[in-house]
């Protein structure tokens, strides 16, 4: 089989993330693009991260290039999606995580000049390219059709898992999701300017901060039996990373709580292994930096009103445990190309 070989555009958060999850898996990236960060930074950024750690290899510029314990990535600082010579570099999958080009069009670019490039995964939710969650209905990617593909947003890869095994076992007839939501770095560290939604521009890490979020309604894209069923909020509070769902339902088919567990439980050692965990213990938010599933069931921290009615408590790394899906996304469709 040929060797897959990514390349990512913007070296963010995710960016960065998904280029540490490629590293401890094998997988090879060749190219990245970042117009605002040069190659000494990049060196820097990649090697200190306050949450996650210090990099546990080597990373420093060597001729123009990032090389990580040997491995030479090709760096790119362009603006224009069209104008990185992806294919000069070898990179054949994607990873579009600017934030900026997240439609089909505009992440579309990145292929406009570039034969070579087969796939670009957009690390956030697209308006009308298709939104694949792992474990949930990644097996409907198309290879036919989706060369421009979303990996939803790490909120949906959280609840989406949830929400399946819960429907497909008990029927949920409608339900409102709360995220309890680390900042993110489009927050603001002192009172600033936010014209579009006013409250965003209030100082991250002295206030709980009400905000939208599209998460619950895409997940009746990716689950469509969902579809107008569920919908959200989001609280932004002052952690910088893992967040938690909060999702209360009604259900078709009553059952108390110990018998959700079970079945939450049985899909996270079964067909949703990796992607959907479990926990019994008394576990906090903290407990989870680091944490690779999209999901971790908190079987503690759930209540029920009666049977048909429950609220059902989910935690996530949403950063490191969302970069983790971007990997294996990437490989998975790399894996149906070459069947």
């Amino acid at each position: 089989m040929p060797e897959l070989k990514v390349g990512i555009n913007g070296f963010g958060r995710i960016g960065r993330l998904v280029m540490r999850s490629c590293l401890a898996s094998g997988v090879k990236v060749v190219g990245v693009n970042d117009p605002f960060i040069d190659l000494d930074y990049m060196v820097y950024m990649f090697k200190y991260d306050t949450t996650h750690g210090r990099f546990k290899g080597e990373v420093k510029a060597v001729d123009g290039k990032l090389v990580i314990n040997g491995q030479a990535i090709v760096v790119f600082s362009k603006m224009k999606a069209d104008e990185i010579p992806w294919d000069s570099c070898g990179a054949e999958y994607l990873v579009e995580s600017t934030g900026v080009f997240t439609t089909k069009e505009k992440a579309g670019l990145h292929t406009k000049n570039n034969p070579g490039v087969k796939r670009v995964v957009i690390s956030a939710p697209s308006a009308d390219a298709p939104m694949y969650v792992m474990g949930v209905n990644h097996e409907n990617f198309n290879p036919a059709e989706d060369r421009i593909l979303s990996n939803a947003s790490c909120t949906t890869n959280c609840l989406a898992p949830l929400a399946k095994v819960i429907h497909d076992n008990f029927g949920i007839i409608e339900g409102l999701m709360t995220t309890v939501h680390a900042y993110t770095a489009t927050q603001k560290v002192v009172d600033g300017p936010s014209s579009k939604a006013w409250r965003d521009g209030r100082t991250a890490a002295q206030n709980i901060i009400p905000a939208s979020t599209g998460a619950a309604k895409a997940v009746g894209k990716v689950i469509p039996a969902l579809n107008g069923k569920l919908t959200g909020m989001a609280f932004r509070v002052p952690v910088p990373d893992v967040s938690v769902v909060d999702l209360t339902c009604r259900l078709e088919k009553g059952a108390d709580m110990a018998t959700i567990q079970a079945k939450v439980k049985e899909a996270s050692e079964g067909a949703m292994k990796g992607f959907l965990g479990y926990t019994d213990e008394l576990v906090v938010s903290s407990d989870f930096i680091g944490d690779t599933h999209s999901s971790i069931f908190d079987a503690k921290a759930g209540i029920s009103l009666n049977n048909n009615f429950v609220k059902l408590i989910s935690w996530y790394d949403n950063e490191n445990g969302y970069s983790s899906r971007v990997l294996d996304l990437l490989k998975y469709i790399f894996g149906r190309d070459n069947q």
